[in-house]
Order: structure tokens, then C-alpha cells, then sequence
């Protein structure tokens, strides 16, 4: 096998986003933006989770709150995890109140797309002076 040939099966393709899962995106940044206008920065995050989910629900965006997943090794549960928000069977949401994100935040979201097979997250921190600084994207493709 060539060294062209290794490289091209070390390529993963990459699956976009559905845009029910962009659309959804977008409604929800559109909520946390109303949360953080009226809330400002400084609460923890079960606050701006328990309000954004109020917004969600008066703007008619179905999702669910605090889903538990089984975490395995080798077919055998080694524990749980809990994910905030998944908007629209489309889209997990983490929030943050946190003074910075840090690449642990980003690889916890990967971890909830691998476990759910879904391609898009939002990361909010709302713990900012603007929200749209702390919104962070975050794709998996398998």
C-alpha cells in the first residue's frame, strides 16, 4: 500500500449538519441571547438552564432536559452521564457558567454527539458580558 493510499483511508468524510439540526441551532442561540439579556452573567449554570428551558418552551421548541446516558468499556456500563438539553432530536446544548471554556468542555460535547449520534452541539458559557462570545459550534462526524 502506497503512502497515498494510508493517507487517503486515515480520512474520515465528513457528514454535515441536517438543517432541521442548523434551524434548530439557531433557535436555541436565539433563546440563550433572550436568557442572557434578561439574566445578565454571574448565576450558576442550573439557572440558565432551568430559565432557557422556560424560553424554549413559551417559543414552542420541543426538547428535552437532563437526559441520562449510559457510559461503556467494553460492552460492560462503567458509568452516566447527564446531558443538558437535546433540541429538537436534532441538537445537544452544554451550558456553562464558567470563566472560560477550556477543550475538556469541547470534547465532553463530542462525547454527547458520539453517544447520541448526532452532529451538531452548542457549548454556551453564559458566564460573558455578550453571549455571542460565548457560543461555540461544535460538529462530529463518525
Amino acid at each position: 500500500m502506497s503512502h497515498e493510499d494510508t493517507k487517503a483511508t486515515k480520512q474520515r468524510a465528513y457528514w454535515p449538519p441536517t438543517a432541521a439540526a442548523e434551524e434548530a441551532a439557531h433557535a436555541v442561540i436565539g433563546a440563550a441571547i433572550e436568557v442572557h439579556r434578561q439574566l445578565g452573567a454571574g448565576y450558576l449554570e442550573g439557572i440558565y438552564e432551568r430559565a432557557l428551558a422556560i424560553e424554549l418552551k413559551e417559543r414552542d421548541i420541543q426538547f428535552q432536559r437532563q437526559i441520562s446516558s449510559t457510559v461503556s468499556y467494553r460492552g460492560i456500563s462503567v458509568g452516566e452521564h447527564r446531558i443538558d438539553l437535546i433540541v429538537a432530536d436534532e441538537v445537544i446544548v452544554e451550558l456553562k457558567a464558567v470563566e472560560s471554556l477550556s477543550p475538556t468542555h469541547r470534547s465532553q460535547v463530542i462525547s454527547y454527539l458520539r453517544v447520541c449520534d448526532l452532529r451538531l452541539g452548542l457549548l454556551i458559557n453564559f458566564n460573558v458580558p455578550v453571549l455571542q462570545q460565548g457560543i461555540r459550534r461544535v460538529l462530529w462526524s463518525p
